[in-house]
């Protein structure tokens, strides 16, 4: 079964994350420019405005949290400024920030695509792959993990053995690369799986057995389970035509919670489907892992 847990009616819902501290979900609205945050169990909840599009989040060490704007990374905590701190990509304005995470390590990866979006929020054409991976440590400072060569960035997942999930979604890929947390280098990128015919892939979490969780966007209206070796295990079918991402919370971490985007939906198939952008609850029968927090272990 699976539960309406709040209605967003985001635009482009995205960054779902479970402090356990707080027993509450933060999540993001890109399009939207606000941050959410839900506690599922009395039902309580609190949005904030961003002054602009808004396209991850991950919480801190010290408190608060470490948030990816349209080009530069900020330290922000509710009801308090957005103070600046790393900028991945200062010579391609084109470009925007879209997936970002906090890595195991406690280091903020964010990954960047050609920007798709008007000032205004409407769509706006791409016509390259420009997108690449960044690793940013506790004082700053960015490594750049592989060239600028994706299209839509998104999906960040570190599996115990040591290697790294990432998805494009315009090529409708999932690849793995290894990933040495010594050097902080990624090598031996590999194709895991491609071309399912439900959407495309969006966000991700692992499990506590680390299969992958992925939203398949864009008409998929689908969550995938896939092994590390991307075979598929099974598919949710979602009340969302445009699932985006999940993450796994709750007080033993066995709710799945998946957020979704209504962007580019013309208002007749709004009306026929009036739960896009909303974020739903279901039991996966698996339990999720603690999100990382940033600090300064990453140095």
């Amino acid at each position: 079964m699976i539960d309406l847990a709040y209605d967003a009616r985001d635009i482009v819902g995205e960054s779902i994350i479970w402090s356990q501290d707080e027993r509450a979900l933060y999540w993001v609205d890109i399009v939207g420019r606000r941050i959410h945050r839900l506690e599922p169990a009395g039902g309580r909840h609190d949005l904030w405005p961003t002054p602009d599009f808004i396209t991850s989040i991950g919480m801190r060490q010290d408190g608060g949290f470490i948030v990816g704007l349209r080009q530069e990374v900020f330290f922000w905590s509710p009801g308090d400024d957005f103070v600046p701190f790393s900028k991945p990509e200062p010579d391609l304005p084109d470009n925007r920030l879209n997936e970002g995470k906090v890595a195991p390590d406690g280091s903020y990866w964010v990954a960047t695509m050609q920007t798709n979006l008007h000032p205004d929020g409407s769509p706006r054409a791409m016509d390259r792959r420009s997108g690449a991976i960044y690793r940013i440590d506790a004082d700053g400072n960015v490594k750049k993990l592989t060239d600028n060569e994706f299209g839509i960035s998104n999906t960040m997942a570190w599996t115990e053995d040591g290697r790294f999930l990432f998805a494009d979604t315009a090529a409708n890929e999932i690849y793995s690369f290894d990933y040495d947390a010594g050097s902080h280098t990624l090598t031996n990128r590999r194709t895991i799986a491609a071309g399912l015919e439900r959407g495309l892939p969006d966000g991700s979490c692992l499990d506590a057995a680390g299969t992958l969780w992925n939203c398949r966007v864009a008409g998929g209206a689908a969550v995938a389970n896939f092994d590390v070796d991307g075979s598929l295990r099974r598919l949710i079918d979602m009340p969302a035509t445009w699932p985006t991402s999940c993450t796994f919370g709750g007080d033993d971490l066995s709710t799945l919670y998946v957020t979704s985007a209504r962007f580019t939906m013309a208002p007749e198939h709004l009306k026929a489907h009036p739960l896009e952008g909303g974020l739903f609850a279901l039991d996966a029968g698996v339990r999720g892992l603690a999100e990382p927090k940033f600090g300064r272990e990453s140095a």
